[in-house]
C-alpha cells in the first residue's frame, strides 16, 4: 500500500484557493462538499462506517473520489447503474487527474453480461446458417464488424445494436457460461482483461450488481468449504454511491430465480456444444444428446405451465405458500429435476470438451436452485412471476441486515454509504435498521447530512392539490390526467409525468394525447436513452414514465421545468418480498407501514422530486397529485423529507409562480 497523504489534504484541494478554484472561473467552493470530504477521509483512515446524505448539488462525487485516491488504499467505488459508473470513470476521474494533479490507477468493472464471450460468439458463427432466429442472422454482420475493432468487448461500445437484441444474449458472457482458464480463448478474453485491470488498479469503479454478485459467489463458495477468486480483487474499502439502492440490489443477488428463458438458454448452448462434438443433430433431432435436450425442454414447459395456472391472470409476483408443492406441481418438478439430472450425467460422461462440461454444470446448478425454491430456508419467501414470454419462480431473502453487518461493515472496515436520499422520515434510523446497524456494536458509525446548496425556496414550487379524488377512486386517473394537462399548459411542456405503475402510465399517456404541445413520449415506446435525447432536444416535450425514470436521470436546464407525480410511491403491499418483510416487522412488534412502507416511500418521493432542480440556474414546479400527502398523518413525514420549496394547494398560485419565472427570463431594458 502506498503512503497515505496528510489528513485535510482533500479539503485543501477542493476548497478556497485550491486548484479547482484556479482552474474554473467563477468556481464556488461548497462547505457541504468539504465537510463530506473530511468525513470520508476519516472513515477511510480510521476504518469507520459513514452514512452521508448529500443533497443534490453538493458535489458528492468529488467529495469521496479525492479522499479515496489520496488514501493510498484499494478502494471499490460502487454505484447504482452502469451509466453512473461510466460517468465517474470517463468524466470525474479525468477531471481529478487534470485539475488536481493526482495520479490515478483506476479500472472500470461491469457485470459479465456486458462483455462479449469469444467462445460463444465463435460457436454461434459456426452454426449461424442453421439458427432458427432470423433476427440473429440479420444482426450478426453488425456484431462481426465490431468484434474486429473492439478492445474491450463492452457492448456499451456498440450503440448500433438495438437494446434487447436477441443476438447479445447468445454471445455475452455470464457466470453460467464462463469456463475460465480452461477456455481456448482465455488469453484474449475480454472478461479476463477487465479483471486483470481491476487487480492492478488502486481505485475500481463498479456497480452494485457486480459488487453483490461477487459477494454472493464468495459466500456460496465458503459454505461449500472452498475459496474462489470471485469477480472483484481483494480491497480495503468500499464507497457505495446511490446507497439507497443497496437492499433492492442485494435482494436479487442473494435470492434465486429460475425461469423458462434461463432453461432455454442453457439448452441452446448445450445443443451447440453437443452438435459441435458430433453428439447430435438439432435440425433432424437425431442423436441421444439433442433428444435429451428435447426431453428437458418438454419437462420445463410442463413445470412452468403448472406454475402459471397457480399464479392466475396477473403480471405481478405471487407468493407461493409452502404447501403448494404437492399434486401435479410436485410431479412436474420431480420430472424436471430428473431430466436435468440426466442431462448433467450425460454431459459428465461425454464431457471431453469444456463447453459440454459447462452444460452439465449449468444443469446441475439449475437443479440446486430449484431445490432451494422448493425447500427454502427460514429467511426466504418464494414466489412465481408470469410474463408474456416467460414464467419464473424464485426465492428472495426477507432480512439482509445480518448479511450487510457481518459480510460488509465488519469485514471490510472502511465503508461509506452516500446518496442524495438516505433518510426516510426520522434521520438515518430506517437505513440503519435495513443495514443491520441499529445496534452495530463493533461497527463504529458516523452520520452526516449535507444540505443541498440550491435555493429551493426561490426556485421551486411544490403543488399538492386537495381537490382531486382519492387515489382508490375509479375516477382518480381521469382527473389526474386532466390536472396534468392544465399544469403542462401553464409551463408549455418540459414535463416529466412520473407514475407508480404501468397501468397508470398508459392511462395518463392516452388521456394526454392531443392535449400537450407535442405528442407525449412514453416509456417503452423507445429505449430509455433515445427517449431522453428526444426530450432534451424538443425543449417542450412531455415524457410519461414509471419507476426507471424516478432516479438516475439528469436533465438540467429549461428542457425540464415541471415534474408531476401521480401517487405517493408506496411499495405494492401484495408483493411477496414486501409482504414478507412487513410480516417480519409485525412479528417483532413494529408497525410495518410506519417502520417500512412510509420511509421507503419518502426516499423514492425525494428521488422523484430530485429530477427537477439539477443546477443553480434551474427553476420549476413539482406537483404531487395524491391528496393523501395533505390529508393523512404520514403526509407530514413525507413532506418534511422534501426540499424546502414554496408550497401551495392552489392552481392559481402555480400560474402566478410560473409568470414570475417567465418575467425573470425577460431581459430588462
Amino acid at each position: 500500500m502506498s503512503e497515505t497523504h496528510p489528513r485535510g489534504l482533500s479539503r485543501r484541494l477542493l476548497g478556497p484557493g485550491g486548484p479547482l478554484e484556479r482552474a474554473f472561473p467563477g468556481y464556488e467552493d461548497r462547505e457541504g462538499q468539504l465537510a463530506m470530504a473530511d468525513a470520508v477521509e476519516r472513515a477511510l483512515h480510521d476504518n469507520r462506517t459513514l452514512l452521508c446524505e448529500a443533497g443534490t448539488g453538493t458535489g458528492k462525487t468529488l467529495a469521496y473520489l479525492v479522499p479515496a485516491i489520496l488514501s493510498g488504499r484499494k478502494v471499490i467505488i460502487s454505484t447504482a447503474t452502469k451509466a453512473l459508473e461510466e460517468q465517474i470513470f470517463t468524466k470525474d476521474l479525468p477531471l481529478v487527474h487534470e485539475h488536481l494533479g493526482l495520479e490515478i490507477e483506476a479500472a472500470l468493472g461491469k457485470g459479465l453480461g456486458n462483455y462479449l464471450c469469444l467462445r460463444r460468439y465463435n460457436e454461434l458463427r459456426a452454426g449461424a446458417a442453421s439458427t432458427a432466429d432470423p433476427s440473429i442472422r440479420r444482426s450478426l454482420p453488425l456484431l462481426e464488424a465490431w468484434v474486429r475493432e473492439t478492445e474491450t468487448g463492452d457492448v456499451a461500445e456498440l450503440p448500433t445494436l438495438p437494446e434487447g437484441d436477441p443476438l447479445w444474449r447468445e454471445v455475452c458472457s455470464s457466470s453460467e457460461t464462463r469456463i475460465g482458464a480452461g477456455c481456448e480463448y482465455h488469453a484474449e478474453c475480454f472478461v479476463t482483461k477487465m479483471r486483470r485491470d481491476m487487480e492492478q488498479a488502486r481505485v475500481v469503479v463498479v456497480n452494485h450488481a457486480l459488487f453483490f454478485a461477487d459477494l454472493a459467489v464468495k459466500i456460496a463458495a465458503e459454505k461449500r468449504g472452498y475459496a474462489v477468486a470471485g469477480a472483484l480483487p481483494p480491497y480495503d474499502a468500499v464507497i457505495f454511491d446511490e446507497a439507497h439502492e443497496l437492499e433492492h440490489v442485494a435482494t436479487d443477488f442473494f435470492g434465486v430465480r429460475v425461469s423458462g428463458a434461463r432453461i432455454e438458454s442453457m439448452l441452446r448452448d448445450a445443443d451447440r456444444a453437443f452438435i459441435a462434438a458430433g453428439l447430435g443433430d438439432r435440425l433432424l433431432a437425431r442423436g441421444e444428446a439433442t433428444k435429451l435436450s428435447s426431453v428437458v425442454h418438454s419437462a420445463a414447459d410442463a413445470f412452468f405451465d403448472q406454475l402459471a395456472k397457480l399464479a392466475g391472470p396477473t403480471a405481478d409476483r405471487v407468493t407461493l405458500a409452502p404447501d403448494v408443492w404437492a399434486g401435479d406441481l410436485l410431479a412436474t418438478y420431480h420430472a424436471l429435476d430428473s431430466t436435468l439430472d440426466a442431462l448433467a450425467s450425460y454431459a459428465d460422461l461425454h464431457g471431453k470438451q469444456e463447453a459440454i462440461k459447462l452444460a452439465g454444470q449449468r444443469a446441475g446448478q439449475l437443479r440446486d436452485d430449484l431445490a432451494r425454491i422448493v425447500d427454502p430456508g427460514k429467511n426466504q419467501v418464494t414466489w412465481v412471476e408470469v410474463r408474456s414470454r416467460s414464467v419464473a419462480v424464485g426465492a428472495s431473502p426477507i432480512d439482509l441486515g445480518s448479511l450487510f453487518r457481518d459480510r460488509v461493515f465488519e469485514r471490510v472496515g472502511a465503508v461509506v454509504l452516500t446518496s442524495a436520499t438516505l433518510t426516510g422520515g426520522g434521520g438515518f434510523k430506517y437505513l440503519r435498521s435495513r443495514m443491520g446497524l441499529e445496534a452495530s456494536g463493533t461497527v463504529p458509525v458516523d452520520e452526516l447530512t449535507v444540505l443541498s446548496p440550491f435555493d429551493y425556496a426561490r426556485t421551486t414550487l411544490l403543488y399538492t392539490p386537495r381537490d382531486l379524488p382519492e387515489v382508490a377512486d375509479a375516477a382518480f386517473t381521469e382527473h389526474a390526467a386532466a390536472r396534468a394537462a392544465e399544469l403542462i399548459a401553464i409551463t408549455g411542456g418540459g414535463a416529466f409525468v412520473l407514475c407508480t405503475s404501468n397501468r397508470s402510465m398508459r392511462a395518463i399517456a392516452a388521456a394526454l394525447r392531443g392535449k400537450t404541445p407535442l405528442p407525449p413520449l412514453v416509456q417503452g415506446d423507445a429505449p430509455k436513452l433515445m427517449l431522453l435525447r428526444r426530450f432534451r432536444a424538443d425543449r417542450n416535450a412531455v415524457l410519461v414514465a414509471t419507476m426507471s425514470f424516478w432516479e438516475g436521470v439528469d436533465v438540467p436546464g429549461e428542457a425540464l421545468r415541471l415534474v408531476i407525480i401521480d401517487r405517493i410511491p408506496f411499495a405494492v403491499p401484495s408483493d411477496p418480498v414486501v409482504a414478507a418483510r412487513s410480516a417480519a416487522l409485525e412479528a417483532a412488534g413494529l408497525n410495518p407501514f410506519i417502520a417500512y412502507s412510509v420511509p421507503e416511500a419518502a426516499i423514492t418521493l425525494k428521488q422523484g422530486f430530485g429530477r427537477l432542480i439539477r443546477s443553480r440556474s434551474d427553476r420549476g414546479i413539482v406537483a404531487i397529485l395524491d391528496r393523501r400527502i395533505r390529508t393523512r398523518g404520514y403526509g407530514t413525514t413525507l413532506l418534511a423529507g422534501l426540499p424546502p420549496a414554496q408550497r401551495t394547494d392552489r392552481l392559481s398560485d402555480v400560474e402566478a409562480f410560473w409568470m414570475e419565472i417567465l418575467a425573470e427570463r425577460i431581459p430588462r431594458p
